[in-house]
């Protein structure tokens, strides 16, 4: 006790510091999130690096579509193309009154649904097969048969089927020897889109099933053991698990080929137009060659090559907004 008159007096309490405030939304900084990813960012680097070089700054070439452009005029490429006689629509125009054009897209149209039709549901049901093979080694044998097709080159492919199906093929010479008249099939151009078809089937069916298998192994293996346990058969297990844990990735593929449309490949086909014609095997990129390149009218080229780009983009943003109204993310969440 102190002593009377006094005023006792207390040691001051210590004073803790005000706790720091976090950054609004809870988010790093951004020297600390550069510190904490840049192993990943420099990963990234030489892809970003090669989508940039190769992708993105070729785009800026989209001017000479509406250019008369000229590679000579000036000292270099951007001498050329602020040298260039500005036309607007006019190659636009001159693509549009062409009939070869129209003839082009009608091809690639069609080529497009019926490979739709008859090959996009192939690695599907591939992928299916794939997966109910119970044997490691033999699922692992098959992939690896089906997959090396992809990697030989439409040179080789085409070699190939001509040395299967052509004239002087070994079905024909199998057919002479029955004494029938062998088909014509690497040279008839009324069934040329089955022959392309059929190409890209053997070369690329395997391939396709890749997305589809991964798609299956994240599938939990509970929800088969629940079915199987309530009485659910094979085929309704495939019908209510199986599918529905596959459409994401089916909408989402479909809407990326539908993105493509108008791209079938240049490849497969020049290769064979001269044995079934223009008339059934001229695609919009075989017509850019020969009506654009071949004619060194790069302005007409740029204009079919931005005209694609532009009806791609219609139609993934169109198959996008149906699969929100049914339902599916799509190529991109709905805001």
């Amino acid at each position: 006790m102190s002593a009377p008159g006094t005023v006792e007096t207390r040691p001051p309490a210590e004073r803790t510091p005000p706790p720091r405030r976090p950054r609004r939304g809870g988010r790093r900084s951004l020297r600390a999130r550069l510190r904490r990813d840049w192993p990943l960012l420099a990963m990234a680097a030489p892809a970003a690096a090669l989508l940039l070089v190769f992708h993105y700054l070729p785009t800026l070439g989209n001017v000479i579509a509406f250019q008369d452009y000229n590679p000579f005029v000036g000292d270099d490429p951007l001498d050329a193309f602020l040298n260039s006689e500005w036309i607007g629509f006019g190659n636009f125009e001159a693509l549009f009154r062409d009939p070869l054009f129209w003839d082009a897209v009608r091809n690639t149209l069609s080529i497009t649904a019926f490979q739709l039709v008859f090959f996009f549901p192939l690695p599907i049901l591939l992928a299916l097969i794939l997966n109910s093979v119970v044997s490691g080694r033999l699922r692992g044998f098959v992939q690896s048969v089906v997959y090396l097709p992809h990697f030989f080159s439409w040179v080789l492919v085409v070699t190939f089927f001509v040395q299967m199906f052509g004239g002087a093929g070994l079905l024909a010479q199998e057919m002479r020897q029955a004494g029938l008249q062998p088909w014509e099939i690497m040279t008839n151009p009324d069934t040329f889109i089955v022959l392309v078809t059929a190409e890209a089937v053997w070369k690329d069916l395997g391939w396709g099933a890749i997305v589809f298998l991964a798609a299956l192994s994240a599938i939990d293996q509970n929800l088969y053991e629940a079915a199987a346990a309530d009485g659910a058969g094979r085929w309704r297990r495939l019908w209510h698990i199986t599918l529905p844990g596959l459409r994401p990735v089916i909408v989402l593929l479909l809407i990326m080929r539908l993105g493509d449309a108008l791209s079938v490949g240049f490849e497969q086909f020049i290769l064979q137009r001269e044995a079934v014609g223009r008339e059934a095997a001229e695609v919009l990129d075989t017509f850019v060659y020969y009506q654009a390149i071949s004619t060194q009218q790069w302005g007409l080229g740029a204009a079919a090559g931005l005209f694609k780009a532009v009806v791609g983009l219609a139609l993934i943003l169109t198959a996008n907004k149906v699969a929100h109204r049914l339902g599916e993310q799509g190529v991109y969440a709905k805001s």
